[in-house]
């Protein structure tokens, strides 16, 4: 019997990146909006440069660059079980850089005005450890709260709403740090640990590089909650509780800022550092939670002959997926490995879609349409690693099996096979 896939012409290695593209075109930004966000960035620099000058502000950027590469990387660490689109990851970094500063800035003047209305000049303490927060925390969680209106289903718990809330702290981050940087070298230069530049970088350089993504993701894990739960009552109080938990720890550090010396140690190692610490212990708990749910649905997935069973093992690690994409780059080169990479996304993908279909969190029409987009992304990337229309056939594929939640037990180890299967699947 011929399968529709058998009838078209083989495709070239590069075809599943070339799908992949479309797919994070058409659920990211549209070009309008990063064209936006991009002007936004281009005024913010130029509103730091006529702040501190030009020889600053390039100053401030290049250190400023040490810190956000260090958070960029831990933000990408912890999204790698199920890694995000990423034109929604540079949208939302883009819009802490340059969106998010601006509206702060844009709404500095009318703040400061109420302060000196409510509180006379003396009101360093309410911009500092009310008004900055709330703002700040406000215009960081517009691209946040957007993204979750418009593609709930890229939120599948908690990690991703840390990772879309620390990611656009991240780029808020990196543009407040150039204007302190900035300010700092054209008071005093490079200096020393008691000033200038390099004082300015231990603080928040060094003591504090994860300050505003720890302040945002509080909110992110407000809307990680939300989004796994079908009360809108709950939803509204968990976005309320994050959104507050956000603008407090922002408060608190601001205020132990305006103290200083053995104060703001004692609010960093008793309040900041546990936090922290704590916040970490929830992201690692959450990845092993997804984890679970990836290991729980692969015998659904290969039932229903979507993958096959010498894959199982490998797909259930995060160092089974490594040593996976790690032979088929040496053994056929880094196309394919591009491939493979795309069909374990798409893997990952659909055992999220069937957690959430099995808690009932996903309506019957949505849930076919991501599907249907899911199972085509997976089939054209296996193809595409093959090198054959014989990867994946589609007359092998059961769909039924998908829409049943009585799950079984996951198969024991196997001892796994070469990485795609040409002719057996």
């Amino acid at each position: 019997m011929s399968s529709p896939d058998l009838q078209r012409q083989p495709a070239d290695l590069s075809g599943a990146r070339r799908l992949q593209s479309r797919k994070h075109h058409a659920v990211g930004w549209p070009v309008a909006g990063l064209i936006v966000l991009g002007m936004c960035g281009l005024v913010m620099a130029g509103v730091t440069t006529s702040k501190v000058g030009v020889a600053p502000a390039l100053v401030g950027a290049v250190a400023a660059l040490l810190p956000v590469g260090v958070v960029f990387a831990a933000i990408i660490w912890i999204d790698r079980w199920e890694p995000e689109p990423p034109m929604l990851l540079l949208g939302a970094f883009l819009w802490g850089a340059g969106g998010a500063t601006a509206c702060s800035l844009l709404l500095n003047d009318a703040i400061t005005d109420l302060g000196n209305v409510l509180f006379g000049p003396d009101n360093r303490f309410f911009l500092t450890a009310v008004a900055g927060p709330l703002v700040e925390e406000a215009a960081k969680a517009l691209f946040v709260v957007a993204l979750w209106f418009r593609r709930r289903s890229e939120f599948n718990g908690l990690v991703d709403g840390i990772v879309y809330a620390s990611l656009t702290a991240a780029g808020f981050a990196f543009t407040e740090n150039i204007l302190y940087f900035g300010k700092a070298f054209a008071a005093g230069g490079l200096g020393s640990v008691g000033g200038g530049v390099v004082a300015v970088f231990i603080l928040r350089g060094v003591l504090a590089p994860f300050s505003h993504p720890l302040f945002s993701s509080m909110f992110g894990i407000g809307i990680g909650l939300a989004s796994r739960t079908d009360s809108k009552r709950l939803r509204l109080l968990y976005l309320l509780v994050g959104f507050a938990g956000a603008v407090l720890v922002h408060a608190v550090w601001n205020t132990s800022t305006l103290l200083g010396g053995t104060e703001f140690l004692n609010v960093y190692f008793l309040i900041m550092v546990p936090i922290f610490l704590g916040t970490f212990w929830l992201v690692v708990w959450q990845r092993k939670r997804e984890q679970r749910i990836v290991i729980q649905q692969l015998p659904v997935l290969e039932r229903a002959g979507l993958i096959v069973r010498s894959e199982m093992d490998m797909l259930a690690t995060l160092a089974g997926r490594r040593g996976w994409l790690r032979k088929v780059r040496r053994s056929a080169g880094n196309e394919a490995a591009k491939a493979v990479r795309d069909y374990q996304i798409a893997v990952t993908e659909l055992a999220f879609l069937q957690h959430r279909a099995a808690q009932g969190q996903t309506t019957s029409a949505a849930r076919r349409a991501r599907r249907e987009k899911l199972i085509e992304d997976l089939k054209h990337a296996r193809r595409s690693a093959a090198g054959t229309q014989q990867a994946i056939q589609t007359a092998r594929i059961k769909l039924t099996e998908l829409t049943q939640h009585n799950l079984r037990r996951p198969p024991g180890p196997r001892n796994p096979r070469p990485p795609i299967q040409r002719s057996r699947d």
